[in-house]
């Protein structure tokens, strides 16, 4: 699905890492690792197209996206990504239900069946009946539940996640690592920057920022996946 090649970034002087060669698959959770400073959360942003690389490409599909026109990072982002950060980016003085429906409004398929997928969506993150709940009064763990309910129902095909368990109890790190989890298992490619052991754990690659190195520590993706990326 992602195939980064011979990426590096650099500021001034100090290369932050360099000649990085990865790949993403459908149906597979990855972990980049590494101490703090080596470069997880700008490597997830190159992939996100919210920073640049200083060399080397990024192919989606056989498309080099550092080299995307505006119109077409809009529509990459609109169409593929999906994003879950460490400090939920919702609109707290919205409702649950306003939250989630940011989702779908760029989605044109997803338009007539807005509530029947927010309420699934918030039925499988515990937050069943909740719709009309402000974010502002919810706990983190539920406004980062809430967030997952925003993904569940913009359905993106690639997710990034930054430090999405950082702030959290074992219940609701438990419930995230599962959320996302179910979403590789319906075929979304899910990139995780941690420094959560449990979480790294849990996935099927580990990618060590800082070494440049790729470690699989679970399960193969299903060939129909794999035909896929």
């Amino acid at each position: 699905m992602i195939h980064v090649k011979k990426l590096s970034k650099s500021f001034g002087d100090r290369a932050l890492w360099s000649e990085i060669d990865l790949k993403i698959n459908r149906g597979e959770m990855t972990a980049l690792v590494g101490p703090s400073g080596s470069g997880k959360s700008t490597l997830l942003n190159c992939l996100g197209l919210l920073d640049s690389p200083s060399t080397g490409a990024i192919l989606y599909e056989g498309q080099d996206i550092t080299q995307f026109s505006k119109r077409e990072v809009r529509l990459f982002r609109r169409e593929v990504l999906g994003y879950l950060f460490q400090h939920y980016a919702l609109i707290e003085n919205a409702t649950l239900e306003e939250n989630l429906e940011v989702a779908t409004k760029p989605r044109r398929a997803l338009r007539n069946k807005t509530r029947t997928a927010i309420a699934e969506a918030l039925d499988r993150v515990g937050l069943a009946g909740r719709e009309k709940d402000k974010i502002h009064y919810l706990s983190g763990g539920e406004q980062q539940r809430v967030a997952l309910a925003r993904l569940i129902v913009q359905q993106p095909a690639l997710v990034l996640a930054d430090e999405p368990t950082a702030s959290l109890d074992h219940a609701n790190t438990a419930m995230v690592v599962d959320t996302l989890r179910e979403m590789s298992r319906d075929g979304c490619a899910v990139v995780i920057a941690t420094h959560d052991d449990g979480v790294r754990d849990a996935c099927d690659v580990v990618f060590a920022v800082h070494e440049a190195s790729v470690t699989s520590t679970r399960r193969t993706v299903p060939e129909e996946l794999v035909s896929q990326s």
